[in-house]
């Protein structure tokens, strides 16, 4: 299979090439801006190298595009601005990759590919705050910049399934951790606070922490994406991803304090604007994609936390 992975050298986009490399007949090309505002780094994908074609580009540049998605039998669209607080200072950046950046993909693949199949992983935090289960018929109400461009790229996504016949498939993920993380505390805190553990750093904790969040281990994500390649009713459709497991913010902290052996807690008062796009706590049931495919993620937080830690004491990894 001749894949092609946008946004390579970040976190679900490293996890997803070594994923992909498991199986030796795929021709795997990786494609990565390298844009300093988004911190990814080819560090993450030093160890395969070998095994992968590398090409910086941006998703925004058409030509880049038309030229990469020629051929492609699955695309992943891992390419992404995922901070939260940046979206809101910089929200012209964020409609530039988030929006823009998929525009460009998806006419890409109209104009000279259209066989090819389309991944796109997308994020719980289209939803906002829920004031019950959360499922894909739950009204949205993004609480910042990300969250709302998110949700209208999905929605790009699938019109182009409905009046180009592009074939898509986007996956709804919530808070996924797990090595090749970013560990800056605008890209995801389970690994921002994994990062500040394994360094023997403080771990703070906006608030009481007892908002409860879903979290899933980045194995079990990138091993349901490949899935999806070979998923053919899965084609058009938006499916949440979850794990059944729900953690406290602090008790996450606590595991991670555990597994590590070092680093400490403390609970800091909320920063304005972090307070100002936070959930609180959701619960999010992937029912449909679980009917459909028979979805269940391996991994429990310490099982994942676990092998993170692994990973990072090895030579493969780097804080």
């Amino acid at each position: 299979m001749n894949i092609l992975i946008l946004g390579g050298a970040g976190f679900v986009g490293a996890n997803l090439v070594r994923r992909c490399l498991k199986h030796p007949e795929n021709r795997v090309t990786v494609v990565d801006s390298l844009e300093p505002l988004l911190k990814s780094t080819t560090e993450n994908l030093k160890e395969v190298w070998g095994k992968i074609r590398f090409v910086k580009a941006d998703i925004r540049n058409r030509e880049a595009m038309e030229r990469l998605v020629r051929g492609k039998d699955a695309i992943f669209n891992c390419a992404a601005q995922s901070s939260h607080t940046l979206s809101v200072l910089d929200p012209f950046f964020d409609v530039s990759v988030n929006c823009i950046g998929n525009l460009t993909l998806l006419e890409a693949v109209r104009r000279k590919n259209k066989r090819a199949l389309i991944i796109y992983p997308s994020s719980s935090t289209v939803i906002g705050r829920a004031s019950h289960p959360v499922d894909e018929n739950h009204a949205e109400a993004p609480l910042d910049i990300y969250s709302a461009d998110k949700s209208v790229a999905e929605k790009y996504y699938r019109i182009y399934n409905r009046v180009h016949d592009i074939k898509t498939v986007v996956i709804r993920f919530a808070n996924l951790f797990g090595p090749y993380g970013k560990g800056y505390p605008e890209f995801g805190f389970i690994n921002y606070f994994i990062a500040q553990a394994a360094q023997g750093k403080v771990i703070s904790i906006y608030g009481s922490g007892r908002q409860k969040r879903t979290v899933m281990y980045i194995e079990d994500a990138v091993d349901l994406l490949y899935d999806c390649v070979h998923r053919k009713r899965l084609i058009g459709g938006l499916y949440f991803a979850v794990h059944k497991e729900k953690h406290s913010v602090i008790g996450i902290a606590n595991h991670i304090v555990r597994v590590f052996r070092k680093g400490k807690i403390r609970t800091v008062p909320w920063p304005k604007l972090r307070q100002r796009v936070e959930t609180d706590s959701m619960s999010i049931v992937s029912t449909k994609l679980s009917q459909l495919t028979g979805f269940k993620p391996k991994y429990t937080l310490r099982r994942g936390l676990e092998k993170t830690k692994t990973i990072i004491e090895s030579a493969e990894q780097e804080i």
